[in-house]
């Protein structure tokens, strides 16, 4: 499966109308080298697949989109869907198939394909099971696609973006989870409502665990370059410890919230995933809180564990974890989150 036929084959016979078209330029030079074609693939058309898909073609972020998925006609249908929004659309080559070869020359290859939860599954056993698919998936992106950078968003996210960095064989510098990028904006926005300011002057960071053990880092946050909490402090300004923990319940919460209204998540992780494409592509050295390999930073030791620290993200995937002040509580409840994952992926049989 791959693009509707193009408008230069409507000829007699299927012919070629392009060179009839259009009259040829005298003595041109071919393309410059630095021009970069840029191509991302995207492994799951289902709600968060085509959010995202949606959102890359409306932000004009790849001359390239190749859509892969198990179903070959929600697949074409999806394809068709995006195709003929063209006229109002930058222009983006868009390509389908069940055929992991259409991912070849990827930039960037992300994931969001995952099994579902049937009714009474353990969570391990619903792990297990996207592990599975994960054997499935993973190998071929690396083998069609060996230069790019993989992007996890399917859930588990930290434990799956360990799986992916297993099976790809990839530098884990190229292998990154959407992580707490998303919880982060909804940290950023409930602060923000709170003090009655726009989102985008909020500096905060939730890191760790994507889930309930993710930290929430209290020490570190300004509003237009004001540190919240160290300015409260002088002014004498007073303050519940049980208020913070309640936004911070409230981030951790807002997905369950919208999965019980309207059934899934789409929009919201459409667009964060797509501010990690665009900081990735197109070099933008941006600090991202997403899953990385973090053994080794803030004390986190006991093995190979993937989750979520603030990561300078460019080209080359994850280019540093930058070095943000913890409080010790922090760093404990960060080590925590950390042994929890550990604990999780200890369960596991990945058969690598």
């Amino acid at each position: 499966m791959h693009k509707a036929p193009s408008a230069s084959s409507l000829g007699p016979g299927g012919l070629d109308l392009t060179n009839a078209f259009f009259k040829p330029i005298q003595n041109t030079a071919p393309p410059s080298p630095t021009k970069r074609h840029t191509k991302i693939a995207v492994v799951g058309v289902g709600n968060v697949g085509m959010a995202i898909a949606q959102t890359i073609l409306t932000q004009d972020l790849a001359d390239e989109l190749a859509l892969i998925d198990a179903k070959p006609d929600k697949l074409r249908g999806e394809m068709l869907d995006l195709q003929h929004a063209a006229a109002f659309l930058p222009r983006t080559k868009i390509s389908a198939s069940v055929d992991y070869s259409v991912a070849a020359g990827s930039d960037l290859c992300i994931v969001t394909a995952g099994a579902r939860q049937i009714a009474g599954e353990s969570r391990l056993n619903l792990l297990q099971r996207n592990v599975a698919l994960f054997r499935a998936i993973v190998p071929k992106l690396a083998r069609y696609a060996p230069e790019s950078t993989l992007l996890i968003v399917s859930n588990p996210v930290d434990v799956l973006t360990y799986v992916a960095w297993k099976l790809s064989g990839f530098p884990s510098n190229r292998v990154v989870g959407s992580g707490t990028n998303l919880d982060s904006s909804r940290f950023r926005f409930l602060i923000a409502d709170h003090l009655d300011v726009n989102a985008q002057d909020v500096q905060a960071y939730i890191v760790g665990e994507h889930g309930d053990s993710s930290v929430a880092l209290w020490s570190s946050i300004s509003v237009g370059g004001v540190p919240v909490l160290s300015f409260l402090e002088k002014q004498q300004i007073a303050y519940e410890k049980e208020t913070l923990e309640k936004i911070h319940k409230e981030v951790v919460d807002c997905a369950y919230e919208v999965i019980s209204l309207k059934g899934y998540t789409s929009w919201a992780i459409g667009y964060s995933v797509a501010s990690l494409a665009r900081a990735l592509l197109r070099d933008q050295r941006r600090i991202h809180p997403v899953s990385v390999l973090a053994r080794g930073f803030f004390g986190i030791e006991g093995g190979d564990v993937f989750l979520s620290l603030p990561a300078q993200l460019g080209r080359g995937g994850v280019l540093g974890v930058t070095n943000v002040h913890l409080t010790e509580e922090e760093a404990e409840r960060l080590r925590e989150s950390a042994r929890t994952i550990l604990e999780v992926q200890s369960q596991l049989d990945l058969g690598i």
